[in-house]
């Protein structure tokens, strides 16, 4: 455990001039609230208050004052200097003034499925693969989707900035305690991905969080756009967020059976159960934009049935082929725009509810499922995704596994957040409709 004192000095010692209190909202965007060092010592006791009306999702107005409580152990002095000074940050929960936890916290909501599990001997480990883009900005500044990058898949040879880019993101997460594993070109032009170390659930969604925040400043720092919106070229392969995850019971996977059937517990089988059961319940937490589903189609490699298998990647969830401590499985369809907390609590929460009713997946399917008829599909009972946002909020209502794990505040925001963003897109004429339509009818 960090103590107080330590990150006071630690901040003398590295001049560090401001202080980022970090959370991430509802709609998963990281937000701060900063103090100068002259407020340090009152923001580390979790003195600071802040507006919680000006964040979409989380109060009323009339009850809008909230305070930050840091987690001294998530402070870290960023690996650059801004105008004005160094700047350290801390990642931190949100309470009610009167100290009560404040039921819009999302961080919250995942140590609470940690705790379920915890009752049961379980800890959770997890581990994901972050997928994004990074494209030029035009002379104004602006965003585009323009890149001079003509990269595949684990290319070696740098055809613009994009690799060096991605090199520096490496070295600034790596400076700050995350345990990067690899950074590698993805398979469509200006896409990346960088992976770090697997971890217990709540470090990973930490991680997942700064990683997000390094990435996109890195690339603006270099006059550059990184972003993690799931689809944003048509015709190529969107971002994903593989999620690997196990269960941990005293320092040992629980996952593990040497003895058993493709070497896979009980327990991992109930877990892959869970998972799959409640995967279209909690599709609109892991996939929460209306591009997210321009992702999720046959084509492209991202998953768009439900399934698992151990022998290709067309399946929902696959099992690598590592045993022993390494055994896991992998949900291959939230996307990196998802809110990290509420995409790992939804995910603990639909294979723990596999474990405690002993759920049983049905037979592994080792055929390629992009390439069955429908017919194929019914006969090993393969349900489909959600096939947009709108219908994945139906599901989630219909979930109460998973409208428990968010709780009563976080689902009714988030529910009403996405449904107003649905609206607006179905409200809107696209590019598409103009081409097919306007000269035709």
């Amino acid at each position: 455990m960090t103590s107080k004192r330590e990150i006071l000095d630690l901040a003398k010692k590295q001049n560090v001039s401001f202080l980022r209190l970090q959370f991430t909202d509802i709609l998963g965007v990281n937000k701060n609230v900063e103090v100068p060092e002259s407020q340090f010592e009152k923001a580390l006791e979790g003195d600071i208050m802040f507006d919680g009306s000006s964040i979409e999702g989380f109060v009323r107005i009339e009850e809008s004052d909230m305070v930050l409580k840091p987690d001294l152990d998530t402070f870290r002095v960023l690996p650059y200097d801004d105008e004005g000074g160094r700047v350290a940050r801390v990642i931190c929960d949100i309470y009610n003034p009167d100290g009560s936890a404040f039921a819009g916290c999302t961080r919250r909501a995942l140590k609470q499925q940690i705790a379920k599990a915890k009752e049961l001997g379980y800890a959770m480990m997890a581990g994901v693969e972050a997928e994004f883009f990074i494209f030029q900005l035009d002379a104004k500044g602006d965003p585009t989707t323009e890149t001079h990058d003509r990269g595949g898949y684990f290319d070696l040879t740098p055809v613009d900035r994009a690799e060096e880019i991605r090199r520096l993101i490496i070295k600034d997460l790596t400076s700050i305690g995350l345990e990067v594993e690899a950074g590698h070109h993805e398979v469509a032009p200006a896409q990346h991905e960088i992976d770090f170390q697997y971890a217990e659930a709540l470090q990973t969604a930490d991680n997942l969080a700064t990683f997000r925040f390094i990435v996109r400043n890195v690339a603006y720092r270099h006059g550059f756009l990184a972003t993690f919106m799931p689809k944003p070229i048509f015709g190529q392969n969107g971002s994903g967020m593989h999620t690997h995850q196990s269960l941990f019971r005293k320092g040992a996977n629980a996952f593990h059976d040497p003895k058993a059937k493709w070497e896979l517990s009980p327990v991992a089988l109930n877990y892959i159960g869970g998972l799959l059961k409640h995967a279209r319940g909690f599709c609109a937490v892991t996939n929460p934009l209306v591009n997210s589903y321009k992702r999720l189609v046959p084509g492209y490699e991202a998953p768009t049935n439900v399934a698992w298998s151990m022998r290709n990647r067309s399946p929902l969830v696959r099992i690598p082929d590592r045993r022993g401590i390494g055994t896991r499985c992998e949900l291959r369809m939230p996307d990196p725009s998802a809110n990290p907390y509420l995409a790992l609590a939804v995910q603990l929460a639909a294979g723990i509810d596999g474990v405690q009713k002993k759920l049983t997946p049905p037979d592994p399917v080792n055929k390629n499922i992009f390439e069955m008829s429908f017919r194929e599909r019914r006969k090993y009972r393969i349900d489909e995704l959600p096939r947009d946002l709108h219908e994945a909020l139906d599901m989630l209502e219909k979930d109460d596994v998973i409208r428990d794990a968010l709780g009563p505040h976080i689902y009714e925001r988030f529910v009403e957040a996405k449904r107003e963003e649905w609206q607006e897109y179905i409200g809107r004429v696209s590019e598409w409709e103009v081409e097919r339509y306007l000269a035709q009818y």
